[in-house]
């Protein structure tokens, strides 16, 4: 599997370094700071291939992380453990930096020990990997044997996510949707692209060893309800049936079997916050907001510009965090803006009219106009337009995802599905959100 993992600040020198197997030598170390970190063009590749050895690597503020290898391994299950290995020593020191790697860097080569073994990864579980690898190191004295016991259970178990003995006065369940939509639509208003990326984020305080089930309005599930003789009122009142999932992945607590046979989603969720899973759509999606350009030029030196940005969503909602970029040619020379609501400013470095909105409520339409005089050049290129973009934050899901149920079972403990406190949220901001113009 991999052959040695090194980490590296931004001079290309070794922070952290192991070796797993003997075919990777020192000279692996050399070659990758020489053809990587200090290469004259940027390497945009997160893989690269050096004297038949593969270097994968991933970059996290001015760190590199490189895991290194001569064999033929499944590239995507090193990106998945180096992405893991960057979220671990997020949990224990905070943000990934050279000073944090130094001053960590025991805790490092503990952790490692345990997560890979001759190259092989194990178990890489935060939660399970705090209850004996510690900022202190490891408690290797002070363990009592039941302890020491109920440890072995946990990483060489089936359940490695969660420890067992976890008690809470309240049980308390946090479910957060998140989405990002993008889009790119053409100043006819014709959508070019368009699909959202989600995630379901949970933060669980329960006692026990309880097990959670999770539904939502996929549309197979609809579909399955409905030849069944079922209701669609949970479609109904969510103001859209049902939802086509294109592709979903899932932490490794959710039974697979499960949801392939009922499409439930079955899990015993890990302690603490953690993502349950990951989906991509890109059918009938609600884009929140419409944005109408209109660009006129008037001769050489000037520019009109007006846009209307119209909001798609219930009255009773609020977006916040509006913002709208309007880019302006290169030779731009002044700008005058009027706009109805919010500020509106040019700035000559970005070379864009940076529009802010505080709120907006759906339904609702708001528009800006600007005079841009532009400077006599000699270039006969005409100004390549770019798109307007657009960020922007609204409490729904644009895919119409809706939570249908969310129920615990803990049959050891006395407490029931009524007991546990249940918040659901649901957050869509704007990914790549562009309108041609």
């Amino acid at each position: 599997m991999i052959g040695g993992l090194f980490i590296y600040n931004h001079k290309g020198e070794v922070l952290i370094s192991r070796v797993y197997r003997d075919d990777i030598g020192r000279n692996a170390v050399d070659a990758f700071r020489v053809n990587v970190i200090h290469a004259r063009q940027q390497v945009r590749s997160p893989v690269t291939n050096i004297a038949r050895t593969s270097f994968f690597h991933v970059k996290r503020s001015n760190i590199w992380l490189a895991a290194v290898t001569k064999q033929n391994v499944n590239a995507a299950m090193v990106f998945e453990f180096l992405y893991k290995m960057c979220d671990v020593m997020t949990a224990y020191f905070g943000k990934i930096s050279e000073e944090n790697i130094k001053n960590n860097f025991v805790l490092i080569y503990e952790l490692l020990d345990e997560i890979l073994d001759f190259g092989y990864p194990q178990n890489s579980e935060t939660g399970a990997l705090k209850t004996f690898i510690t900022q202190q190191g490891i408690k290797s004295q002070l363990q009592t044997k039941e302890e020491q016991s109920q440890i072995t259970s946990q990483v060489t178990g089936q359940i490695g996510w969660r420890r067992e003995g976890i008690k809470y006065r309240r049980n308390e369940l946090f479910l957060d949707v998140l989405e990002s939509v993008n889009l790119l639509m053409s100043p006819q208003g014709q959508v070019l692209s368009a699909h959202v990326s989600g995630r379901v984020v949970m933060k669980s305080y329960l006692s026990g060893m309880p097990e959670c089930k999770f539904g939502m309005n996929d549309k197979i599930v609809i579909d399955k309800q409905g030849k069944g003789g079922g209701t669609d009122e949970a479609g109904k009142s969510s103001g859209k049936q049902s939802i086509a999932i294109d592709d979903c992945t899932f932490h490794q607590c959710v039974r697979l079997s499960k949801f392939d046979s009922e499409r439930s989603i079955s899990f015993i969720p890990p302690d603490g916050e953690y993502e349950l899973m990951r989906y991509r759509t890109t059918k009938d999606i609600i884009l929140p907001f419409r944005v109408i350009p209109l660009v006129r030029e008037v001769g050489r030196t000037k520019l009109e510009v007006k846009v209307v940005i119209k909001s798609n969503f219930k009255p009773s909602l609020l977006a916040q965090k509006i913002e709208v970029r309007i880019p302006t040619p290169l030779n731009t020379s002044g700008v005058q803006v009027i706009c109805m609501k919010g500020k509106a400013k040019y700035k000559a470095s970005e070379n864009a009219i940076v529009w802010k909105i505080k709120r907006m409520a759906g339904m609702k339409e708001s528009q800006i106009s600007a005079e841009i005089e532009l400077l006599p050049t000699n270039d006969k290129k005409k100004w390549a337009r770019p798109p307007i973009s657009m960020n922007f934050e609204v409490p729904f899901a644009p895919s119409g995802l809706k939570v249908r149920y969310l129920k615990v079972f803990e049959p050891k403990l006395n407490y029931s599905d009524h007991d546990v406190i249940k918040w659901v949220r649901y957050i869509g901001r704007s990914g790549i959100y562009e309108t041609r113009c």
